[in-house]
């Protein structure tokens, strides 16, 4: 039997794109890390999944700005990798109280919506580089070794973006850029 739906159905996700990781990351999450192909930049995920594309009206948009912009613009670097058991492996935001307290005030905004669907106690705020089910632990070990000559990696953080896509390759795109406050 066929999947009736291979791309899977529209998904929405709020998250602060970091480019200039791009040149450390881009081509290791390009092998590693399945959402680089279906067209999301490196980035730390604010708030995933968030709700249907098609119920995001311009009041939930009005609704999400007011909220981003509660925590204000700040600098962060990226100097260390991390794991997540043998699955993952990611870079570490410093400071990461300004990406938590964007998680926190969308997610009170629309709490309908938890942050990865409720899966895990505590939500620690990440820059995936690649998941072993893209490729294995061997290639991960490898990532990070790689990663870590280009680190770090220092951006500013002004504005997260809402973002609509399926599975398909190449299919996520920016719907809105949620400026941060002053």
């Amino acid at each position: 039997m066929t999947d009736p739906d291979p791309d899977g159905q529209p998904e929405s996700a709020i998250l602060v794109p970091v480019p200039e990781a791009e040149p450390a990351v881009g081509h290791l999450r390009a092998r590693l890390d399945r959402s680089a192909g279906q067209g999301v930049p490196a980035h730390v995920t604010v708030l995933y999944p968030f709700m249907p594309p098609t119920q995001i009206t311009a009041a939930v948009l009005s609704g999400v700005a007011a909220a981003v912009a509660t925590v204000p613009a700040f600098d962060c670097r990226f100097a260390r990798t991390a794991w997540f058991g043998d699955n993952v492996v990611w870079l570490a935001p410093e400071p990461d109280g300004p990406f938590r307290a964007l998680t926190a005030a969308v997610h009170a905004a629309f709490p309908e919506y938890p942050p990865f669907g409720g899966q895990h106690a505590e939500v620690i705020p990440h820059l995936t580089v690649g998941d072993g089910s893209a490729g294995g632990l061997a290639a991960l070990r490898a990532a990070e070794a790689e990663v870590r000559s280009a680190l770090p990696v220092r951006t500013g953080v002004g504005s997260a973006w809402l973002m609509t896509g399926t599975r398909a390759p190449g299919s996520w795109r920016r719907l809105a850029v949620l400026p941060l406050g002053s």
